[in-house]
C-alpha cells in the first residue's frame, strides 16, 4: 500500500512522458500529514541529495521509479529550501529546484492580460531577470491558452522537455517557470503539446529580447532594461512643440546595404555608429528611419517578415549594441524611426503561426487570417490578449530603446477585409461593409497608447487608399496617427519627371492635383525603398535625357520636393544619385562620389536639408493650408509651377519656383506679396551642384507692379531644368546683413 505522502504512480508515469499539465503539484516540496516530501525527476541520475542552501545535507532521495527520487523530512516544520545535487556517470551537479519556488507571476497578470490592457507584459512575459524569493534567476512565461504542457528547453537542461515543465495558470492560459541562477545569454524555446497532446515544433519565444544569428532561431536570455542613455536633453527637447510644426527630413536606410565591411559582412551597431550616424547628421537631416530591425530568418525580406518581433536583429549585434545606436543618434540630434509591422507575420515553423496547436494570434479562416499578397498570417485584431501583444510590443521600442517614432507598414492591407482579395475569398461584416473594424480599434488604440504615454513620440502610417483621417485625433474620429505617407504625391511625380519634358505639358496636372487634398493630412512625401526596386530604377535612373539632364532633372525634382507642403523622406543613396536600382544584397556603390555629378546631388540634398531646417516658411506650416499659396500654377506650356510658403506671420516666406524644361527661361515675371529684395537662398542649377549656372546673381528685387493675383512682382531668369527658392528679405534684415 502507497504511504500517504508518496506521489501516485499516475503522476510519476505524466511527468515522465512530458504530458503533466500540472508539474508544480508532484514535484518540489510538499506539506504532508507525515512532514514535508521532496520529488525530483532526474534523468540518468545514479544518486541524488537534497543539501541546504550553505551546502549540508538535508536529506538523502531514495530512488522511487525510473528517473523519480523522492524522500520525506518529516522533522521539517517550514517549506524547506535545499539544492539538488545529482550524481551521474560522467560526473556530480547541482542545481537550485525550480519546483521549489513559488508562482512570480500574479493574479493581476491574469486579469490584465484577459481584459486586454496589459500596457507593460514585456516586463513580466518572456525571459525575465528576476530576484524571486531571494535568489537571482530567470522567470519564463508565456501565453498559450490551448496548449495541454509547455516546457521550456535549452541547452540548461539539454533541450529535454520533461527537465522544465512550466506551471498552468489556467485563468488566463499563462504558463510560468522560475529557473533560478541561470544568467544572460542562456538559449531556449518553448516546447508545447497541442490541445489533442500532439508536440508541435519547438517555438522561439513571442516575448524574446534577443534571437541567436540566422539560421539558427532559438531566443536569448537577454537585459534589455539595464541600458545607460546619456539622452536626457534630448528626450526633455523632443517632448517640446508639435511634431508637424518642427522640420522632419528623413534619411530611409537599410542596416544591411547601407555600408558592408571586410568581405562584405555586416557592419555592427556600434560600427553603423561610428558611420552612418554622422554621415546623416552631416547631410542635414533630422531623422533616420530605419526598415524593420526586428528579428527576421530571411534577408531577402529586408525584415519585413518578422519573427521576433522584441529582438533587434542579431546580424548587427546584441540589443545593448543598438541601444547605443540610438542613443548616439540622439547625442548628433537625430531622431530614430522604425518600421514596425503589425499587418501580418510569417509561418515559419518556429514562429507565432498556430503557436499553441491552435490558431491562437491569427484567425482560423483563412479568409480573415491568411494573407494572399505575402504568403502570411494575419493577426487576430479583435482578440485582446494578441492586440494587446501588439500594443506592447509598440510600446516596447518607444520605452526600452527611446525610439522617436514607428513607421506602421501596410496599413492599407489592415483596414479592408476585401484587400487583395476576389469575391468569394474574404468575409464581409455582417451588415455587408468591407472596413476591418478590429483593425481600425487596434490601430485607433495602439496611437493613443504611444502618444498618451510618450510625448513627443510619432507614428507614421504608410496608408494607399483615400481611408479618411488616417492623421485624425481618435476622439475626432480619425485613426490616430501623426503622419501618413503621401503615397498619390509620389506616384503622380514620379511619372511626371520620368516622362520626356516635351510631354510634361499634358501632364501638368500630376505636378498640381496633390495641392487639392495636401492638407487633408499630415503628410510626409516618400521616395522609399518600394520606388527603387524590383524594376522601377532609381531616381536619377527613370530621368529621361542624357546624362546632364537626367541628373538636372533629379535636382530639380528634389527641390521641387523640399518645397512642397509636407515633411519629406528619402531612401538612402538616392541623396548622392545612385544610378542603378538598390540591392539589399550589397553596399551602396559609394565609388560614385568620386564623379562630379554624384557629388552634386549630395551637395544639393545637403543644402536642401539646411534651408529647411532653418527657414520656418518650408516647415511650420506643412500640414496647414496656410503656409501654402499657387503663384503660377498653370503654365504648362512652358512647364514652370511657382507657390509661396509662409510660416508665422513674422517668419519671412518662401517663393519656389521651378522649370521643367530644359529651356531657358528669361524675363520670367513673377508675382509676389512683397515689395523688396528676394535672395536666390538655392538653385538648384547651381555649379557647385553640377549644374550650368545660370540664375539671378544672388537674388531679385520686386517691385510695386501687380502679378498673378499679388502686389508686387519681379523679373526672374529661371534655368533649364531647376528649382529656385527665394526668400523674402526684409528691409531691416537687408541692412543689417550689409
Amino acid at each position: 500500500m502507497r504511504e500517504e505522502w508518496r506521489a501516485p504512480d499516475e503522476a510519476l508515469d505524466a511527468i515522465a512522458a512530458a504530458r503533466k499539465s500540472d508539474p508544480f503539484a508532484v514535484l518540489g516540496p510538499h506539506q504532508t500529514a507525515a512532514g514535508w516530501a521532496i520529488r525530483v525527476f532526474a534523468p540518468a541520475a545514479i544518486s541524488v541529495r537534497a543539501l541546504t542552501r550553505d551546502g549540508k545535507l538535508l536529506a538523502e532521495l531514495p530512488r522511487r521509479k525510473d528517473d523519480f527520487f523522492e524522500a520525506l523530512i518529516p522533522s521539517a516544520k517550514d517549506r524547506p529550501a535545499y539544492r539538488v545535487e545529482v550524481k551521474t556517470a560522467h560526473g556530480t551537479y547541482s542545481y537550485l529546484d525550480p519546483y521549489a519556488f513559488g508562482p512570480a507571476l500574479g493574479p493581476l497578470d491574469d486579469y490584465l492580460l484577459h481584459e486586454g490592457t496589459h500596457r507593460q507584459l514585456y516586463r513580466r512575459l518572456g525571459a525575465q531577470l528576476i530576484k524571486h524569493e531571494g535568489v537571482d534567476g530567470v522567470l519564463f512565461a508565456v501565453w498559450a491558452p490551448n496548449a495541454s504542457r509547455v516546457s521550456v528547453v535549452g541547452s540548461f537542461n539539454q533541450w529535454d522537455g520533461r527537465r522544465s515543465q512550466m506551471r498552468a495558470r489556467f485563468d488566463s492560459g499563462l504558463w510560468e517557470i522560475f529557473v533560478p541562477e541561470l544568467t544572460v545569454g542562456a538559449v531556449y524555446k518553448f516546447e508545447l503539446l497541442g490541445p489533442n497532446g500532439a508536440l508541435l515544433p519547438l517555438k522561439a519565444d513571442p516575448f524574446g529580447f534577443e534571437g541567436e544569428l540566422r539560421p539558427m532561431t532559438a531566443s536569448v536570455v537577454a537585459n534589455s532594461d539595464d541600458f545607460t542613455w546619456t539622452d536626457a536633453e534630448y528626450m526633455a527637447k523632443r517632448r517640446e512643440g508639435e511634431p508637424r510644426r518642427k522640420p522632419m527630413s528623413i534619411y530611409e536606410v537599410h542596416l544591411g546595404s547601407w555600408r558592408r565591411g571586410e568581405g562584405g559582412r555586416f557592419l555592427t551597431y556600434d560600427e553603423l555608429g561610428d558611420q552612418l550616424i554622422p554621415y546623416v547628421a552631416d547631410m542635414g537631416y533630422t531623422h533616420i528611419e530605419l526598415l524593420p530591425i526586428s528579428e527576421h530568418p530571411l534577408d531577402e525580406s529586408w525584415g519585413y517578415q518578422p519573427i521576433g518581433l522584441f529582438a533587434p536583429t542579431r546580424r548587427f549585434g546584441e540589443p545593448a549594441g543598438f541601444a547605443r545606436f540610438v542613443d548616439r543618434a540622439h547625442a548628433a540630434g537625430l531622431g530614430v524611426i522604425l518600421d514596425w509591422v503589425p499587418a501580418h507575420f510569417p509561418t515559419d515553423q518556429q514562429g507565432l503561426a498556430r503557436f499553441d496547436g491552435t490558431a491562437l494570434y491569427e484567425h482560423a479562416d483563412p479568409r480573415k487570417g491568411f494573407h494572399p499578397d505575402w504568403n502570411t498570417a494575419i493577426y487576430n485584431f479583435g482578440r485582446l490578449e494578441v492586440a494587446n501583444f501588439l500594443y506592447c510590443n509598440a510600446l516596447y521600442w518607444v520605452d526600452r530603446f527611446h525610439i522617436d517614432g514607428l513607421r506602421v507598414d501596410a496599413v492599407a492591407s489592415m483596414l479592408y477585409l476585401d484587400y487583395s482579395r476576389r469575391e468569394g475569398e474574404w468575409l464581409p461584416n455582417p451588415d455587408g461593409s468591407r472596413e476591418n473594424r478590429e483593425a481600425i480599434a487596434f490601430l485607433q488604440r495602439a496611437n493613443e497608447l504611444v502618444y498618451g504615454s510618450f510625448p513627443g513620440a510619432v507614428t507614421i502610417a504608410e496608408e494607399s487608399t483615400a481611408f479618411p483621417g488616417v492623421s485624425r485625433p481618435t476622439d475626432q474620429g480619425g485613426l490616430g496617427f501623426g503622419f501618413k505617407w503621401n503615397m498619390g504625391w509620389m506616384h503622380d511625380t514620379l511619372d511626371y519627371v520620368s516622362e520626356d519634358p516635351i510631354y510634361r505639358r499634358w501632364n501638368h496636372n500630376k505636378m498640381t492635383f496633390g495641392l487639392l487634398y495636401a492638407f487633408s493630412e499630415n503628410f510626409v512625401l516618400p521616395i522609399s525603398h518600394d520606388e527603387v526596386v524590383h524594376g522601377k530604377g532609381s531616381v536619377i535612373g527613370k530621368m529621361p535625357g542624357d546624362e546632364w539632364q537626367r541628373f538636372a532633372n533629379g535636382r530639380a525634382f528634389y527641390g521641387f520636393m523640399w518645397g512642397h507642403p509636407g515633411k519629406k523622406l528619402l531612401f538612402m543613396g538616392q541623396e548622392f544619385g545612385q544610378t542603378s536600382e538598390w540591392n539589399a544584397s550589397e553596399s551602396l556603390p559609394w565609388w560614385l562620389l568620386d564623379h562630379w555629378p554624384h557629388q552634386g546631388v549630395q551637395a544639393l540634398i545637403r543644402d536642401l536639408n539646411r534651408l529647411y531646417r532653418e527657414t520656418p516658411a518650408l516647415h511650420a506650416r506643412d500640414c496647414e493650408p496656410e503656409g501654402f499659396r499657387w503663384i503660377v500654377v498653370n503654365d504648362d506650356n512652358q512647364s514652370v509651377l511657382a507657390f509661396l510658403r509662409r510660416g508665422a506671420q513674422n517668419d519671412p516666406p518662401v517663393a519656389i519656383v521651378c522649370n521643367f524644361t530644359p529651356e531657358p527661361r528669361v524675363g520670367y515675371r513673377l508675382g509676389l506679396p512683397y515689395v523688396g529684395f528676394w535672395r536666390e537662398a538655392l538653385n538648384s542649377d547651381a555649379a557647385p551642384y553640377g549644374g550650368s549656372n545660370m540664375g539671378n546673381l544672388g537674388g531679385v528685387a520686386a517691385e510695386a507692379r501687380p502679378s498673378h493675383g499679388f502686389p508686387a512682382s519681379a523679373t526672374l531668369t529661371l534655368p533649364p531644368l531647376a528649382t529656385l527658392f527665394l526668400v523674402f528679405t526684409p528691409p531691416a534684415a537687408e541692412g543689417a546683413a550689409s
